[in-house]
């Protein structure tokens, strides 16, 4: 028996010996891979943004992250063609990185670049990345430089269920609006934005929607909720906004990415944080309005100016806001924030007018699944109320009109409405 161990024992030896070579060479290869391959999805990009930039007719602004730092982060762009020889002029813009810890004590980066220098009404193919990696090839179009008809989606408040309940409202939006420029929400994108699982469930609902249609959007209320150990602030806002999100920065001091202004094609769009610093955002919009060239404006805000929603009342942005809506003659305020339905006729100073005259007309709109209960105090100022109903509305501009329509989760019409201007307005 010793004798039979004994040779065993140096028959595996011969083998071990044999085949040791082989076993390093498959070890090291083993680990370079592993290692390759973590870096490798370390360095793959996620989460693609585009946002309008101040002058969406010559730029255009992107933002996404990675798991692990990356050397030399940049954007890539070139003039789209018919064929695949356009990856050959493209042009790289760098990019800045920022570190972003998560709530499980993770770590992200967050990149993000303003491209400048581009041609108006141009489609232009992008990717993102840096050094070896990089992500698929996207496109987007700039604005035009003048006056042209356009079309936007407008969306309010998704915030509970985003993967379960909202991607199905915002894929129907792009069957609807396949042509639209942009995509505007107006808050409370989540309930509780400082967990990253829900941003996950976000971007797996919008799916390619981020990284080819170009956003802007107003904070709400939620985007200053911050879960304590016992409860909830809010006065926290949440700094994945920023890690997300590259928006103009031509607002208040201290606002900034928060309350701004986008001309787009005619339009004036002005983007206002309704939670924050109400008194220093009406100066400015005062200036703002003031000096408005566009024939149309647009004022977006997370906490309408008549609230629909039971126990709310809206004053504080009534009394900041509405005064400078009605000196300048807003055309159009949309609204979030009351979890509901609600087009109100044409108002000035809080009174019905007529539709030749000057006003305003507020919107009030839900595309998440969470419903609140019914306000009727100011039903007297409304055109339509509705509850119970998940929407989108796609906003067209022509020249001297303006075409509003809302849709349900179905693509079924909930609402429209005209507004007109002569052409000396």
């Amino acid at each position: 028996m010793q004798r039979g161990s004994t040779f065993k024992n140096a028959q595996e030896r011969r083998v071990k010996k044999k085949y040791l070579p082989v076993l390093i060479i498959l070890s090291m290869l083993y680990v370079f891979l592993s290692n390759g391959q973590t870096q490798f999805q370390n360095e793959v990009p996620q989460r693609i943004v585009l946002n309008l930039a101040a002058e969406p007719s010559k730029s255009m602004a992107v933002t996404w992250r990675t798991n692990g730092e990356v050397k030399n982060p940049a954007v890539q762009v070139a003039e789209a063609g018919d064929w695949t020889d356009f990856q050959k002029s493209a042009v790289r813009t760098p990019a800045t990185s920022e570190r972003f810890e998560l709530d499980t004590k993770a770590s992200i980066y967050s990149h993000s670049a303003i491209v400048n220098g581009l041609s108006p009404n141009k489609l232009y193919a992008y990717r993102v990345g840096g050094d070896t990696i990089w992500s698929e090839w996207n496109q987007f179009r700039t604005a035009k430089d003048e006056i042209a008809p356009f079309d936007f989606v407008f969306l309010g408040d998704p915030q509970y269920e985003i993967k379960s309940l909202c991607s199905r409202i915002f894929r129907e939006a792009l069957i609807v609006a396949p042509t639209a420029k942009f995509w505007l929400f107006t808050g409370d994108l989540f309930d509780l934005p400082q967990f990253d699982r829900v941003w996950a469930d976000w971007f797996y609902a919008t799916g390619f929607i981020h990284s080819m249609f170009p956003s802007i959007l107003a904070p709400g209320s939620h985007e200053y909720a911050l879960k304590t150990k016992d409860d909830v602030r809010w006065d926290m806002f949440t700094p994945a906004w920023r890690a997300h999100f590259t928006l103009p920065r031509n607002g208040p001091k201290g606002l900034e990415g928060r309350a701004y202004y986008v001309d787009y094609q005619g339009v004036r769009f002005v983007m206002l944080d309704a939670q924050m610093a109400l008194k220093e955002q009406s100066e400015w919009l005062d200036k703002v309005l003031a000096t408005n060239p566009n024939k149309w404006t647009v004022a977006a805000m997370h906490e309408p100016v008549y609230s629909i929603a039971k126990d709310r009342d809206g004053r504080e942005t009534r009394n900041a806001f509405m005064p400078l809506f009605d000196r300048y003659s807003v055309d159009l305020v949309l609204t979030g924030h009351d979890h509901g339905y609600a087009r109100s006729k044409k108002l000035r100073d809080g009174n019905v007018v007529g539709d030749t005259e000057r006003g305003t007309v507020y919107v009030v709109s839900v595309c998440g699944p969470q419903v609140y209960k019914h306000n009727p105090k100011y039903d007297s100022l409304m055109q339509k109320t509705g509850n119970e109903l998940q929407l989108f509305q796609v906003i067209s501009f022509y020249g001297n009109k303006l075409l509003f329509k809302s849709y349900t989760s179905t693509g079924r019409l909930n609402d429209s409405f005209e507004l007109s201007k002569d052409s000396n307005r």
